[in-house]
């Protein structure tokens, strides 16, 4: 497939507010209008490539992506803080040099850059149905109506369409309820399960004596029990007067054991008969003592 035009040799370029580059003048300013042109730079194109090696097993076709961009250089930093690219005939899978890649979007329906797209889509939901049990099939018009509704948002707020994003948006698109595992670069096959989904087969099976070591582990303790150490119902403490009675009836009744071992002490020597003398009164009872 043919590049667009000829005439394309050179094009300027800044880097927006947004971190991305976005293209401020061209050499053919007749077919290519730079109102809100974007560029991929080397390191977005390194991204789209390492994410597009999973749909080579889905049907990708690497020569539509490089069809798709046109290849552009660094060639010299120009006044305006811009930088002017200079363009090449590198593919961007196999040379060693830093290319900007600039959509090819002259015919925005059908062009090389709107193939790109509609072969990525398709990619991608192939892989998906096939890593997936959906409860129906996923479809090409779900994913591109899920990603047009989140495009209408960020025009509305007044945010342009970058290409990378764009494309970005497409290779990690994923149903809602899916999800894709950390380090993998193709999702997890089968729908993530929620804490109350998990049943005992998922759980790892344990021998004997790692079980009684469990059961020893005081780390372990239901949450009830740690509530009841951690809040344990404090027993009502005696007042100050409840105490000084108990001591003062524990007086009283050593003071009567006492008299009654008296009278029986006097009982025996007086051979069961009449008391000899008068006992004396018995002593006051003593202070009461405070807490033990």
């Amino acid at each position: 497939m043919a590049k667009s035009s000829v005439l394309l040799d050179w094009c300027n370029v800044r880097l927006g507010s947004d971190h991305n580059w976005w293209v401020d003048e061209v050499s053919d300013p007749v077919r290519w209008d730079v109102d809100g042109l974007s560029i991929v730079d080397p390191r977005q194109m390194a991204h789209l490539i390492e994410h597009v090696e999973p749909l080579r097993d889905y049907g990708f076709d690497q020569e539509m992506m490089e069809a798709a961009f046109i290849p552009f250089r660094i060639e010299k930093e120009v006044p305006k803080k811009l930088v002017r690219l200079k363009r090449v005939k590198d593919s961007f899978f196999e040379s060693e040099e830093k290319l900007f890649g600039l959509p090819d979007i002259l015919d925005e329906e059908n062009g090389p850059y709107a193939d790109l797209l509609d072969h990525l889509t398709r990619c991608r939901v192939k892989m998906l149905n096939d890593l997936f049990a959906f409860e129906s099939k996923l479809t090409v018009d779900e994913l591109e109506d899920e990603l047009r509704e989140n495009q209408n948002a960020d025009y509305a707020e007044g945010k342009a369409l970058h290409a990378h994003n764009e494309l970005i948006a497409i290779l990690d698109f994923m149903p809602a309820g899916y999800e894709m595992e950390e380090g993998e670069e193709t999702p997890r096959k089968g729908k993530a399960k929620a804490e109350d989904d998990i049943d005992d087969a998922d759980l790892p099976q344990l021998d004997e004596s790692e079980e009684e070591q469990l059961k020893n582990d005081q780390t372990l303790a239901w949450e009830e029990d740690k509530e009841k150490e951690e809040d344990p119902v404090p027993k009502p403490a005696a007042s100050k007067e409840t105490e000084v009675e108990e001591d003062w009836s524990e007086d009283e009744e050593e003071a009567e054991e006492e008299e009654e071992d008296d009278e029986d002490s006097e009982d025996d020597e007086g051979g069961g008969g009449k008391k000899a003398a008068k006992k004396s009164p018995p002593s006051p009872p003593r202070r009461p003592r405070g807490k033990r």
